[in-house]
């Protein structure tokens, strides 16, 4: 049997976690919200909370990585019904990209219908400083250029079709509503829009791969994302992503500056109380129950 048949998960898999998790809770999440390193906060504001450990859900990977509490969380925000989840699995941890992808399609089989992703990034622009909080535009898939792809495979239609567009996978009137929300909470100063590009990690880039990540267009730089934007829109959802800039990129080889994880965390929690305030006004303010 070949690698890539190993790695398929088939659909009566999704559909066994989607069926164990709606018989143990009331609640019919329209909204997924996937927390990047250190912003796992998002999910202290949910409401009426009902938590599940990643062990404890049937099929469900584990978190690996420091930040990354490893459960699910669904409750209420602002009059929606959301599922978070405190932490995500990464290609680097050592899982085939279905298991890295796999709560997004037994979110769609729950009902979600919109999904907000965010990480923390690395910034490669000129312009940008750590502590900026970019909406991301577009991306590019730097794994899945040398084929390492969620979509390889027999693709199954009733998730969505063989081929689909990426031109639009971030949703553009989310996109818009959170630059009108970042006026009105007096933080647009420190709001960009921009190119998120995914690499495999675990190592922070060279200077070599910073300085050809900036000729391509990148404006941050991350090791997650991408994947389950990808299977999000596969899948019918409307996705909206943010990235908290944690760090500054060097381009130069006589720069001083190193960057670790721990630094990463530190600018999570600085920002933590505005990127709250932001997601959970955008999640009142957003259409679900498919009156895009």
């Amino acid at each position: 049997m070949s690698n890539i048949c190993k790695e398929q998960i088939c659909y009566e898999t999704y559909k066994e976690t989607a069926d164990w998790l709606l018989s143990k809770i009331s609640h019919r999440p329209k909204v997924a919200i996937i927390c990047g390193s250190g912003l796992g906060m998002l999910a202290d504001a949910l409401t009426n909370p009902k938590i599940f450990k990643y062990a404890d859900v049937p099929n469900f990977p584990q978190s690996t990585v420091k930040g990354h509490a490893g459960q699910l969380v669904f409750g209420d925000l602002n009059g929606k019904t959301c599922v978070c989840m405190q932490g995500r699995f990464h290609m680097f941890e050592g899982y085939p990209l279905t298991k890295v992808t796999f709560p997004v399609r037994v979110f769609r089989l729950m009902g979600v219908e919109v999904m907000i992703v965010t990480n923390a990034a690395g910034s490669v622009a000129d312009g940008y400083n750590t502590g900026d909080i970019m909406i991301i535009k577009d991306h590019i898939n730097m794994p899945g250029l040398i084929g390492l792809h969620p979509l390889i495979g027999p693709n199954d239609e009733r998730f969505g079709t063989r081929f689909p567009s990426m031109s639009d996978a971030y949703d553009k009137s989310l996109g818009k509503l959170a630059l009108e929300i970042s006026k009105e909470l007096k933080c647009s100063n420190y709001i960009k829009e921009g190119v998120y590009c995914m690499v495999g990690g675990p190592n922070f880039e060279t200077i070599a791969e910073a300085r050809l990540l900036h000729i391509l267009g990148v404006d941050a730089v991350g090791m997650s994302t991408v994947p389950e934007v990808i299977v999000a829109k596969h899948c019918g959802l409307h996705v909206f992503g943010l990235s908290l800039i944690t760090n500054k990129v060097t381009r130069e080889y006589d720069s001083n500056e190193v960057v670790n994880h721990d630094a990463v965390l530190s600018i999570s929690k600085m920002r933590a109380e505005m990127i709250q305030s932001l997601v959970m006004e955008l999640v009142a303010r957003m259409k679900v129950n498919n009156d895009y």
